[in-house]
């Protein structure tokens, strides 16, 4: 049975869609604002932070990440 309306199959599709597997390959030690070459990994090219649900870490890593990203900026190591 599909969804009465082209709205409604979209919304049903985007809601129903395969989350990406968790991400186990980050090291927590490297993890420092003295990384800025790991650290970009996490943002896009205008500087903005990645969501959860593009990266596929952990809610405690999200954190981590987002903290020690806002570190670097304050440092002058990212932009």
């Amino acid at each position: 049975m599909q969804p009465k309306t082209k709205e409604r199959l979209i919304r049903f599709r985007r809601c129903n869609r395969k989350l990406p597997r968790r991400r186990l390959d980050i090291p927590i030690e490297k993890l420092t604002h003295y990384n800025p070459e790991l650290l970009s990994k996490f943002t896009t090219e205008t500087g903005k932070i990645l969501p959860r649900r593009v990266t596929g870490v952990s809610a405690w890593i999200h954190r981590k990440i987002k903290r020690e990203i806002k570190r670097a900026r304050a440092v002058n190591l990212m932009s």
